[in-house]
């Protein structure tokens, strides 16, 4: 992708995403709280701060510069966006977007939380 629409995803408020995201999980019978299971758990925001993001009307670049602590199992996130490999996109700002784009794919794929959240089964 090159820096021209890196910058148009980067503008885009959170808000606005969030709410196609919720759209996307609940159109497969997946729920909102779902949906923010996923985000504080890539971004360690907790469900009020998330909230404030959504209120201030923060964009994506803001959103995860603020993040709390991107989760250390976000590197075990593969597989394909918009074409795109994730493990591959060099940007980092973009990378993390795309994980939660992924993560998303993932829940409204129907797959258990469990694996969405790369937890490790013992």
């Amino acid at each position: 992708m090159n820096n021209k629409s890196n910058n148009r995803v980067f503008g885009m408020k959170f808000a606005n995403v969030y709410s196609l995201y919720i759209q996307k999980a609940e159109r497969k019978d997946r729920t909102k709280e779902e949906v923010d299971q996923i985000i504080r758990w890539l971004t360690g925001y907790n469900q009020a701060d998330m909230q404030q993001q959504i209120e201030q009307e923060h964009d994506l670049e803001t959103f995860f510069a603020q993040a709390p602590a991107i989760h250390p199992n976000s590197s075990l996130i593969k597989g394909v966006v918009c074409g795109v490999r994730v493990e591959e996109i060099e940007d980092p700002l973009m990378q993390k977007i795309r994980y939660l784009d992924k993560l998303v794919d993932e829940l409204a794929k129907g797959k258990a939380m469990e694996k969405i959240l790369r937890q490790q089964v013992v």
